[in-house]
C-alpha cells in the first residue's frame, strides 16, 4: 500500500486542491494520500475533492493552523482522476475590516459594554459574509489575549480565514505582549493600509 504525503501549507486556493489531484494522478498502487494544510477552508474543499472522486476521507487538527487530510484510496479508476478539480469554494469574506479600539461597546456603563462586545464578537461568527480582517488597538488590544471571553468566537472566525490583527504597540503598552492568544501583531502602517482598502469599515 502507498503512502503519499503532499505539503500544502501555506498555499492558498485552489493549489492545494490540485497538488491533491496531482498526487492522485501519480499514485501507482493503493493506499492512503495525506495532505497538509493551514486552514479549514482547505480541508473543506479538499473534502469536496475526495467526494467527487468516490474516496473516503478523514481530517485532522494537528496544531494551531495545522491539519491534515487522509485520502482513503483503495483503487485506482483511471476515468475518476480526471484532470479537472473541484472549484474551491465560494469566498464568505466581504473586504470589510473591523477595527475594534475598546473591550467596551458604546459609551455608558463599561460592565454592559464589556457584555455588548461579547454579544457582537459572536453575532460577527453567525454571519454568512465574514469580514476579511478584525483589527484590535488600544482597550481593545485585551480582547484577543489571554483571559478574553471572546478567544473562542476569535478562534473560530480565524479558522474561517479571517485576518485577526493587533497592534503591537498597544500589547506593549498594556503589559500584554506575551499573552496574545489568536492572531497576529501588527503596527499602524498595516492598520492604516487595511483601512485604506477596505471596501468597509465597521466600528463597534
Amino acid at each position: 500500500m502507498a503512502n503519499t504525503i503532499v505539503n500544502a501549507i501555506g498555499d492558498t486556493c485552489p493549489i492545494p486542491v490540485i497538488k491533491a489531484n496531482k498526487a492522485l494522478k501519480e499514485m501507482e498502487e493503493p493506499g492512503v494520500l495525506e495532505i497538509h494544510v493551514d486552514n479549514e477552508m482547505a480541508v473543506q474543499n479538499l473534502k469536496r475533492l475526495a467526494s467527487s472522486k468516490g474516496l473516503a476521507s478523514s481530517s485532522e487538527q494537528l496544531e494551531d493552523k495545522h491539519f491534515a487530510v487522509t485520502f482513503q484510496v483503495t483503487s485506482l479508476p483511471k476515468d475518476a482522476l480526471e484532470d479537472e478539480a473541484p472549484p474551491c469554494a465560494e469566498d464568505v469574506h466581504r473586504n470589510t475590516v473591523v477595527a475594534i479600539s475598546s473591550a467596551a461597546m458604546g459609551r455608558g456603563d463599561d460592565e454592559l459594554g464589556r457584555t455588548l462586545m461579547k454579544g457582537f464578537l459572536y453575532a460577527l461568527t453567525q454571519l454568512e459574509e465574514l469580514p476579511r480582517t478584525i483589527l484590535f488597538y488600544n482597550g481593545g488590544a485585551a480582547l484577543s489575549t489571554e483571559g478574553s471571553e471572546s478567544l473562542e468566537d476569535l478562534r473560530h472566525m480565524e479558522a474561517q480565514g479571517v485576518e485577526i490583527l493587533t497592534c503591537g504597540t498597544c500589547l506593549n503598552f498594556y503589559d500584554l505582549s506575551d499573552k496574545l492568544a489568536v492572531g497576529k501583531v501588527t503596527n499602524m502602517y498595516t492598520i492604516v493600509e487595511k483601512l485604506n482598502a477596505a471596501a468597509k469599515i465597521i466600528q463597534p
